[in-house]
């Protein structure tokens, strides 16, 4: 399992429970990454997305205890229940795309954090553990520094030297 996100300088990750920049380039890097893949989310990034609905071409699988089952997604209450739906797809096809708790839930089991940094600041009230002051965790990739919608951004891969199983 991955986790996929973008974060500003202070690591912080959303802002009323949205996206704090809108940066096309980081856009595409997670559609295309996670398109024909296993999302996996807490309940408050779904009602995030327009109309409540699931992301489109991919597996969403959603934590919410209190949530009824649909159609569209498939409904898990527990992180039991989460890591038995999770052990169903391949490992390397699943990604972790929020929100804030489920990412500081998850992050141990995740072999590896995707994170597109963005040189800004962005006023954020949800965060994401800083990875390079975590032990735990290597920086194996960073991109050039891409300038896109008035922002730098740089893609980056960490790799967890210390995952945990479910």
């Amino acid at each position: 399992m991955k986790a996929i996100l973008h974060a500003d300088r202070e690591w912080g990750i959303g802002k009323a429970n949205g996206l704090m920049f809108s940066i096309p380039a980081d856009m595409k890097f997670f559609r295309e990454t996670t398109s024909g893949n296993v999302v996996v989310m807490g309940s408050n990034t779904l009602k995030s997305f327009p109309g409540g609905r699931p992301l489109k071409n991919r597996t969403n699988i959603v934590l919410w205890p209190g949530g009824e089952d649909r159609d569209d997604c498939t409904i898990v209450r527990s992180l039991d229940e989460l890591f038995s739906e999770i052990k169903k797809y391949d490992s390397d096809k699943v990604f972790v795309i929020g929100g804030a708790m489920m990412y500081k839930t998850l992050l141990p089991y995740c072999s590896e954090v995707l994170v597109t940094k963005v040189d800004a600041v962005g006023g954020a009230d949800a965060y994401f553990e800083n990875l390079d002051k975590n032990p735990s965790f290597e920086l194996v990739y960073a991109s050039d520094p891409v300038e896109t919608n008035g922002y730098t951004i740089r893609f980056t891969t960490y790799k967890n030297n210390d995952l945990k199983a479910f």
